[in-house]
C-alpha cells in the first residue's frame, strides 16, 4: 500500500480542522527547532499564540519561515501480528509552508484568539485587556499546503 496524495483543498482543510494540535518547525540558524502548538484555522490563515518572550519568538523574529504539520486518524494496524514488518500506521496529514506575521493590533489579537478558541470550544470569549496585551499572537500566511493519507479509511 502506498500513501495517497491529497489534492483537494477541502480534504486538506478537513484534516487541519480535525487536528488537536500542530507541530511548528522553525529555523534557528542552521538547526531546526520544533514545538507543539494549539492553533486556530480560519480564512486560509493559521493563528498561534504564546508567551511574548522566549526562544521561539527570538527565532521567528530573525526568520519568519516555518513549516507546520497536522496529523489525524492515526491507528496502528498489522497484516500478521507475529511479523514486525507487517505493522504500519494509518494517518492523514497536512504539511504547510508559510511565513509568520506577528499581530500587534489589540482588536486583531482578540479576533485571532477567538479563532483559536473556536477550534477547540466552538465558542467566542471576551478577554481582559492585560491578557491580550501580555500574549504574543501571530499568524502563518500559507505559501504551500500538501497532504497525504495512508491506510484504508472506508
Amino acid at each position: 500500500m502506498r500513501p495517497k496524495i491529497l489534492t483537494k483543498h477541502s480534504e486538506l482543510e478537513e484534516i487541519i480542522v480535525k487536528s488537536n494540535y500542530c507541530s511548528l518547525a522553525m529555523v534557528d540558524g542552521d538547526k531546526p527547532y520544533v514545538l507543539p502548538f494549539n492553533f486556530g484555522f480560519d480564512n486560509e490563515m493559521i493563528y498561534l499564540h504564546s508567551d511574548p518572550k522566549g526562544k521561539k519568538i527570538d527565532i521567528l523574529e530573525k526568520n519568519p519561515n516555518v513549516c507546520l504539520n497536522f496529523t489525524t486518524d492515526t491507528e496502528l494496524f498489522f497484516r500478521d501480528e507475529h511479523v514486525a514488518c507487517s505493522y504500519g500506521m494509518k494517518y492523514k496529514s497536512v504539511v504547510v509552508y508559510g511565513e509568520v506575521e506577528f499581530i500587534e493590533d489589540y482588536d486583531e489579537k482578540v479576533k485571532a484568539m477567538n479563532v483559536i478558541m473556536k477550534q477547540y470550544t466552538k465558542k467566542e470569549f471576551s478577554y481582559n485587556a492585560p491578557a491580550i496585551r501580555n500574549v504574543k499572537v501571530f499568524k502563518v500566511i500559507i505559501k504551500e499546503m500538501t497532504g497525504k493519507a495512508y491506510g484504508d479509511f472506508n
